[in-house]
């Protein structure tokens, strides 16, 4: 099968007014690669290990989950929308985030990416089947590419609340606004964010074998020179809208996962279900509030084995034309609007796990030395 052809792509104004107050300058990364060897469409879903299944299960239908199935030793988790299960919790001696799995356009793609990888294309035979590559990411980040995976059908959704507003709407007349204080239904899996030593390594990586384009460039105030250090990354589907991001990477002393997004119906649902989770003692970690990249109102969560998850909505969607945008890395700039983001969130809370972590990568062979670290620190502070 030939390589297709490159998808022509717009550079005409790409950023005043929409994402970003600039773009790149002359030479710096172009946010995606020439020739990728496939395009993925998009996550399929996150898998983890965890000690406790009925805890984890607990939690997740607290946060809006449904069961799409269980065995002895396996969770499935599913969003309300068609498509297949968003999360697998497998019992292990650990809670640990074992790695992502992105979903190929057509079987044919799987062919070519075990090729290009001299890896090979195997069976799924659990719960969903399909046929699966394994790889693993720069990072040391196992990554899957599926095809074939059985769909779940779609359960009935929560619906948007209807709003009277201006000054002369009337869409609700002779009916009250009362939200029910319930499990913010999510809908499906959003995004995935990840912390990497080896950021542009990594960056040229995904880009590369999955075909992921940059929505948004971060860099660190006085280090634009040296390059990006946080991307919000794409699937391209062509002329077809995707997330603003379906993967973010930024450059830490740490490798690994920092939180993942689930879609809820409207604003509402989101702060309900908040309500609902502050209720049953779980662990509040940022929101709400808008974001900047990506534009989606968010409110952020810890469950039981402190691993972070969003609920967001109202995110913005990109075709393929629009270039990367870039603007400086800072606290104070993750967010349009809502409280300024907490130490939890930004994981700046002292601690000799952080100190042991941040040793640990200036004395390895990665991306981090004292000037990028430094250049964290006052981003994350700022």
């Amino acid at each position: 099968m030939n390589d297709p052809e490159p998808t022509p792509v717009s550079t005409a104004d790409a950023h005043q007014g929409l994402h970003s107050e600039q773009g790149a300058l002359r030479g710096e990364h172009p946010g995606r690669a020439a020739q990728p060897v496939i395009k993925v469409v998009d996550l399929a879903w996150l898998e983890f290990t965890k000690p406790d299944l009925d805890r984890a299960e607990t939690f997740a239908h607290d946060f809006g989950f449904t069961t799409a199935a269980r065995t002895d030793d396996t969770l499935y988790l599913r969003g309300a929308l068609a498509g297949t299960h968003c999360l697998v919790i497998r019992r292990g001696p650990a809670s640990r985030f074992v790695g992502p799995v992105f979903q190929a356009a057509d079987a044919a793609d799987l062919d070519r990416l075990a090729r290009a990888t001299g890896h090979e294309v195997r069976p799924l035979t659990e719960h969903g089947g399909g046929r699966v590559v394994d790889l693993l990411d720069p990072s040391g980040i196992p990554v899957r590419v599926v095809h074939g995976v059985a769909e779940q059908p779609a359960r009935p959704v929560q619906q948007p609340l209807v709003f009277n507003t201006g000054a002369t709407a009337a869409a609700r007349v002779n009916a009250t606004q009362r939200p029910p204080r319930k499990p913010a239904q999510a809908e499906r899996l959003g995004h995935l964010v990840l912390s990497t030593r080896v950021f542009h390594r990594a960056l040229d990586w995904y880009l590369q074998h999955l075909g992921l384009i940059v929505s948004d460039f971060l860099y660190l105030d006085g280090q634009r020179d040296r390059g990006p250090t946080m991307a919000f990354i794409r699937c391209d589907r062509g002329s077809e809208p995707a997330d603003h991001h379906t993967l973010a990477m930024h450059l830490g002393p740490d490798n690994g996962y920092v939180h993942s997004a689930y879609q809820v119906a409207d604003l509402d649902a989101l702060a309900a279900g908040g309500e609902y989770l502050r209720e049953r003692g779980y662990r509040h970690s940022w929101g709400i509030g808008r974001h900047i990249q990506g534009s989606q109102i968010f409110d952020y969560w810890r469950d039981p084995d402190r691993f972070m998850l969003e609920h967001f909505t109202d995110g913005d969607l990109f075709d393929n034309t629009l270039e990367p945008g870039w603007a400086a890395m800072s606290a104070s700039g993750l967010a349009q609007w809502g409280p300024p983001a907490s130490r939890d969130f930004l994981g700046t809370s002292p601690s000799p796990g952080m100190l042991f972590q941040a040793i640990s990568a200036l004395r390895e062979d990665n991306e981090i030395d004292r000037t990028r670290l430094l250049g964290l620190m006052k981003a994350l502070n700022s």
